[in-house]
């Protein structure tokens, strides 16, 4: 195999999943190698309309998720399109798609035949809530999700509402869940030789996520409370005031508490019985936060985050989208990527040696390929 084919070369997957959490997941099968067929339904992926923006009629969400493959359009609700489907998937190693539990079994097209007819293929579905129990085969959305799932109700002020992440956290993790569980079953069938049927869903994601909050009430029987910036366990672990802005120390330590309080002129506060070990600390937070802000405040954000880092305090300002992206070490590590003129998206973090992630295709445009009914 050579270096620039990727690690997933000549894993064929035929994608027919739309908004989030599939075509996130089979991107990041696309960077590495695999060759994508997306098809999608005649109204398309209804994300091409999620804006604005646009870049000539399609939106900005379509394009983040949907770079390395090529488009078709099947309607799989006629006899023609399901037919289309099945002599593609005669030639495919993987199967995407987040209908709704049922829709493909609807369509003479479910788990059971599939299995029969195409014995090593990888089905994998991503959905709301898996097909059967008290939620089975209901819908759902990463922000529904985050509500029911409990994620919600540890984000956001103290004393404030519950709150959105303010990314579809669920929606990535359920497809990086979907892209693992392939890959899984990828590698097992080197030993069998047989497909097996992956199941990803929404609520399990969102569930997954709940560290340390889940862990914390397992064991203290205790509900888990919105604590704003700050973490639930670890002090200080927080957004704090400076002379010029916000900046988010993340001490995990105490000879990272020592260093901090040292390069700040505040030396004292590591000696304080209340602050001596992260224990004390996270008790007497509110304490320690104004006592901190009170050296903080003669102190620039960017500076003083770029001297505490190197001192091996983790710590950082909070920048904006645009600065982010922006940043230096965002190039260095090539987090940036663009495709021609046409195409800027964030790179795969998933950094390989002699078979890194390539950037091959834009995102397909509509029917680009041979329609078929």
């Amino acid at each position: 195999m050579r270096p620039s084919q990727g690690s997933l070369a000549g894993v064929r997957v035929v994608d027919l999943s739309r908004v989030l959490g599939g075509p996130f997941c089979t991107q990041i099968l696309g960077d590495h190698g695999a060759q994508i067929i997306k098809i999608e339904p005649p109204q398309g992926d209804e994300t091409r309309g999620w804006g604005p923006p646009f870049a000539d009629g399609v939106a900005s969400y379509f394009l983040g998720v949907n770079r390395n493959k090529t488009g078709l359009v099947l309607d799989l609700s006629q006899p023609a399109g399901r037919e289309a489907l099945l002599a593609h998937l005669r030639e495919a190693d993987v199967l995407v798609e987040n209908f709704k539990p049922g829709t493909m079994e609807k369509w003479g097209i479910g788990v059971d035949v599939l299995r029969e007819r195409f014995p090593r293929l990888i089905h994998c579905r991503i959905t709301g809530f898996g097909a059967d129990g008290p939620l089975g085969g209901l819908p759902g959305y990463d922000a529904a999700i985050q509500a029911l799932s409990g994620i919600m109700s540890v984000n956001g002020e103290a004393r404030g509402e519950p709150l959105r992440a303010g990314v579809p956290i669920v929606d990535m993790v359920c497809g990086m869940n979907a892209a693992l569980g392939i890959l899984l079953a990828l590698h097992e069938r080197k030993a069998s030789g047989q497909g097996q049927f992956v199941e990803a869903s929404l609520y399990d994601s969102g569930l997954s996520l709940l560290h340390p909050h889940a862990a914390n009430y397992f064991l203290d029987g205790r509900t888990p409370a919105r604590t704003g910036n700050a973490h639930p366990n670890i002090y200080p672990y927080d957004s704090f005031a400076t002379g010029s802005g916000p900046i988010f120390l993340a001490v995990g330590n105490d000879r990272q508490f020592r260093t901090l309080c040292d390069r700040i002129g505040a030396g004292r506060l590591a000696e304080d019985p209340r602050f001596t070990s992260n224990a004390v600390r996270s008790v007497n937070r509110e304490a320690l936060k104004e006592a901190l802000e009170k050296s903080l405040a003669g102190f620039q954000s960017a500076s003083l985050a770029d001297d505490l880092i190197r001192a091996g305090v983790p710590c950082a300002p909070i920048v904006s989208v645009p600065e982010a992206l922006a940043h230096p070490h965002t190039a260095h590590r090539q987090m940036v990527v663009r495709i021609g003129e046409q195409y800027t998206g964030i790179g795969s973090p998933i950094k390989l040696s002699r078979t890194p992630a390539s950037y091959r295709l834009a995102p397909p445009a509509f029917g680009e390929g041979d329609a078929s009914e």
